[in-house]
């Protein structure tokens, strides 16, 4: 059966009207991530693509630095933080209280090289004396949980004995890196952080009771170009298929 020639022209026209005004509504959205994020992102990221035809380009750090940034006028499109951090934003007028979620609940966990032995963190006073014999520790000095941590040892009475052996670690160089890579014997940081390293590994989390439980929550900038868009990936990150890859990653749902 022969179709009429003009029908298909029509047909044709047709699809590349409907093609051009996705390519036209497609976006470039500007993301700033905290790092505990970034396997999160890295693979919803890509689904996200394709499901909506905009591109994400995304920049991860440490939350205390992508504030700074925030602070300093870098233009974005959606914001990725630790709840605190994005609340201070939005009480600055950085972001759009309006378009406040939470994404994620992460805990702090602690790694040694893949292949070592797993000291004892069952409690804080194993936890403590791990901290003690170990011949080094690592932690991100500008980190949600690395200021954390700061005070925690201080509370714990051992913070001028772990001076010497703590190696504070630039953002772009996480603790599992530098367990993976012997720079350090143990590494601590959000669990999320550390299961991606292959050559790092999860001894456990840090005992409840000393334990640093974040959220990470998202909101578009006050200055957003991106807005909508923008909206749309948060909807995407906080619905029920993004579960199990938040808890796979080492998260829970927010």
């Amino acid at each position: 059966m022969r179709m009429n020639p003009v029908l298909i022209a029509g047909k044709l026209a047709g699809l590349l009207v409907f093609s051009a005004a996705v390519t036209a509504n497609a976006a470039e959205i500007r993301v700033l991530s905290s790092n505990a994020l970034k396997t999160v992102v890295e693979e919803l990221g890509p689904q996200f693509e394709k499901a909506t035809e905009h591109k994400l380009h995304v920049t991860f750090g440490a939350a205390a630095n992508l504030k700074v940034s925030i602070e300093q006028g870098e233009a974005f499109d959606v914001a990725i933080l630790t709840a605190s951090t994005l609340d201070a934003l939005v009480a600055a007028g950085k972001l759009d209280a309006a378009t406040r979620a939470d994404i994620a609940r992460s805990s702090v966990g602690l790694a040694v090289k893949k292949g070592a032995a797993k000291p004892d963190i069952s409690t804080t006073e194993a936890f403590t004396r791990t901290l003690l014999n170990a011949k080094s520790i690592g932690y991100v000095e500008q980190g949600a949980s690395g200021i954390y941590l700061k005070d925690l040892f201080v509370r714990l009475g051992i913070a001028e004995q772990l001076k010497g052996k703590t190696k504070l670690l630039p953002a772009s160089n996480p603790a599992a890196h530098a367990v993976a890579n012997g720079e350090v014997e143990i590494g601590m940081t959000q669990i999320s952080e550390i299961l991606p390293y292959a050559g790092a590994e999860l001894v456990g989390p840090l005992p409840a009771d000393i334990q640093l439980y974040t959220v990470f929550a998202a909101a578009i900038g006050t200055g957003a170009k991106q807005a909508d868009a923008g909206k749309a990936l948060i909807k995407f990150l906080t619905a029920p298929a993004a579960v199990p890859v938040l808890k796979a990653k080492g998260l829970s749902p927010g």
